[in-house]
């Protein structure tokens, strides 16, 4: 579609648009709650696995670590399970919509803790139990932070989406901050509670975001694609805060309803296959096909989790413990995590005022020079430096330099900070913004199951990169995530998009009219809506809307 086409082309298209209210304030707030599940999820684990109760009734009575290949286990199983809930849960949100699906994915999550608290009996029995359990809690989890993502950015008012999707990355951080909080308070008990107190706390998580959004209205978006153009104007009406006969929803409608026609247009219709099918269409060279979108979104959330912020989270605590130099290692993990608590509302603020593609090349820069300094002090002064201390058994590696450690653990804690304050929302936001309502929901999966597929590959190899009976890299890991944080940084000058203050719609044009490198001065001058011949706040058309209603329900 040519810019200017239909009527002539407006100075002023974001006119009429409605006032943001406290109401889609709060709505879109607790949407983001979803982020407690992936946040608490990924922290909790760290404690279980270095409970002295939990360790025993895996490997036996008399010893005191698990081995590598069960830590792998336990701790990426969850992200396997939520790779494949993330991609089901795609479809599923086309069928049923976006609300119902994350209340389902809450109730796989619930079936799924259940059994991680079940676990009791013989070493096999228990190691069963929460692998099963840990593997459906993460399908769970797996549709809750793909649909999370897609139904707050359809929601969302475009002034202030960025803000608020990046509140679902503050969640996460909560989450974590929540698990360190209770694998703390339990890391001294010598009886069941040290590793099921952290299970069990999940299920108010579950039942607070499934219970609550049974008050929510469903995406207005998802409506328009199903055809239900009426329950589409009901719930931005509910939404905006303003009456459904008001010119701000009617506006908005209009250009739901306009891109999608449009959308229709150009990209095939057909069943099941088709429709993944054109997540993949058009020229990888062309920065508006589906292909390249696909691309941009699938590797976004790959290069977020090669960062090797996940290293921390994960594997801190045993880490640590190896080094000899840290008196409490719990300690030390509970302050990264209130670093990554305390950093992320700085983006609520950057990610409008500066926009994504600064965030995401700047933070990039910041982590690849904290993860250099990590790797050169630990290799020369730092925890790669130790001596033993005690004799026979009870013989310990101690570092030789406690100043250089402490310089060690001041920079992770600011490669942090750089985490938290940009790519940890900004390639949330980002893929909720990319894709074309007919393949939005599946562009959204794809690219939460690329975060949670590289995330269980981190979780998997990372045990054998740094275990002393494995690959005992000690410090020397943290120049292979500096290495791929210097690939983020060339990656997101080159490739990433600004979407800062466009709606969904207009971020369809402008990667149309643009490259990467030079989206942020695009302005908009016309909208679907005026193309198609439709006037702003005028009620939508009756022949528009019964055509609408006609091909959403055939799908």
């Amino acid at each position: 579609m040519p810019a200017g086409a239909g009527l002539a082309a407006t100075s002023d298209v974001n006119r009429i648009e409605a006032p943001v209210t406290w109401k889609a304030y709060l709505l879109c707030a607790f949407a983001s709650f979803g982020g407690i599940f992936f946040g608490y999820d990924s922290g909790y684990i760290n404690g279980v696995t270095g409970s002295s109760v939990f360790i025993r009734l895996v490997e036996g009575p008399d010893q005191d670590a698990l081995r590598g290949s069960y830590q792998s286990l336990i701790v990426s199983i969850l992200s396997a399970g939520t790779f494949f809930g993330a991609l089901i849960a795609g479809d599923v949100s086309d069928i049923i919509g976006r609300k119902w699906t994350i209340i389902s994915g809450c109730l796989i999550y619930i079936v799924g803790c259940v059994l991680q608290v079940a676990t009791e009996g013989g070493q096999s029995e228990v190691l069963g139990l929460i692998v099963s359990g840990r593997l459906i809690a993460g399908i769970g989890v797996g549709f809750e932070s793909a649909i999370v993502i897609l139904y707050m950015s359809e929601i969302c008012p475009k002034k202030v989406r960025g803000a608020l999707v990046a509140g679902y990355q503050f969640c996460i951080t909560i989450g974590l901050l929540l698990a360190s909080c209770v694998n703390y308070a339990v890391k001294n008990r010598v009886d069941s509670g040290s590793y099921r107190i952290p299970i069990a706390l999940q299920f108010a998580w579950g039942l607070i975001l499934g219970g609550g959004l049974f008050f929510l209205p469903d995406s207005p978006r998802y409506f328009v694609k199903r055809g239900r153009v009426e329950q589409a104007r009901s719930a931005l009406s509910s939404l905006r805060g303003q009456p459904a006969e008001s010119e701000y929803v009617e506006a908005e409608l209009a250009e739901i309803v306009a891109n999608e026609e449009y959308e229709r247009s150009v990209i095939p219709a057909g069943g099941w296959f088709q429709g993944w099918m054109n997540c993949f269409t058009g020229s990888v060279w062309k920065s508006n096909s589906n292909l390249r979108k696909t691309i941009l979104g699938t590797s976004l959330q790959m290069m977020q989790q090669w960062t090797g912020v996940n290293f921390i989270f994960y594997y801190s605590t045993p880490f640590l413990q190896s080094t000899g130099a840290i008196d409490n290692v719990f300690l030390i993990s509970l302050i990264f995590t209130l670093v990554n608590v305390c950093s992320t509302p700085i983006s609520f603020y950057t990610v409008e005022k500066l926009g994504r593609r600064p965030l995401l090349v700047w933070g990039a820069l910041g982590m690849l020079v904290c993860q250099f300094i990590v790797a050169i002090v630990g290799v020369t002064v730092g925890f790669n430096k130790t001596h033993m201390v005690g004799t026979g058994e009870d013989a310990v590696a101690v570092a030789n330099n406690v100043s250089a450690v402490n310089a060690q653990i001041a920079f992770i804690a600011i490669f942090i900070f750089f985490f938290a304050s940009t790519w940890g929302p900004g390639a949330w936001i980002v893929i909720g913004e990319i894709f074309p309502l007919p393949i939005r929901s599946r562009g959204v999966a794809l690219s939460t199951a690329s975060n949670w597929l590289w995330n269980t590959i981190i979780a998997v190899i990372t045990p054998y990169m740094v275990n002393e009976d494995e690959g005992n890299l000690k410090s020397s890991v943290f120049f292979i995530w500096g290495g791929l944080c210097t690939c983020a940084f060339v990656y997101s000058y080159f490739l990433v998009p600004e979407t800062k203050g466009l709606s969904l719609e207009q971020v369809d044009k402008m990667m149309e009219e643009t490259t990467p490198r030079t989206s942020a001065k695009w302005k908009p001058t016309t909208t679907f809506a005026s193309e198609m011949g439709m006037k702003e706040g005028e009620k939508l058309d009756v022949e528009v809307t019964a055509d609408v209603e006609r091909k959403g329900s055939v799908f």
